[in-house]
């Protein structure tokens, strides 16, 4: 079964989420702040990393640097999904290898299912 990390702080939007993909067959595993994305990724090794940009304490760029420098997992494929929409930050996250930035309010879940699904071997 693939699995999908969300990594996403607003508790309701994770669920939300975690429920679309769950029902399409995916199991999904979350994290709540970026340190706990990391050891997600290290121990369950997703095939597919779901990253808001704007997180607690650690943001999501952090994160994709932290997870680029690892060469065990810097191969994991990530779509940014935040509401947060500055053009240095897409940028600077395009440099490290997200598949997509993808703003929240223009996607509804089943949209972003269909947009991780082009990212995944089927």
């Amino acid at each position: 079964m693939t699995k999908i990390l969300i990594i996403e702080d607003e508790k309701l939007l994770a669920e939300m989420y975690s429920d679309k993909f769950s029902q399409a067959g995916y199991k999904v595993i979350l994290a709540y702040d970026a340190e706990e994305g990391l050891t997600a990724v290290e121990k369950k090794r997703p095939e597919m990393i779901i990253l808001d940009i704007r997180l607690p304490r650690e943001g999501g760029i952090e994160f994709l640097k932290k997870l680029r420098a690892d060469a065990e997992i810097a191969a994991t494929p990530v779509i940014a999904f935040s509401n947060y929409d500055v053009p240095e930050v897409r940028k600077e996250a395009a440099g490290l290898g997200v598949k997509e930035y993808l703003i929240k309010t223009n996607y509804t879940p089943k949209e972003l299912l269909d947009k991780v699904k082009e990212y995944l071997p089927s």
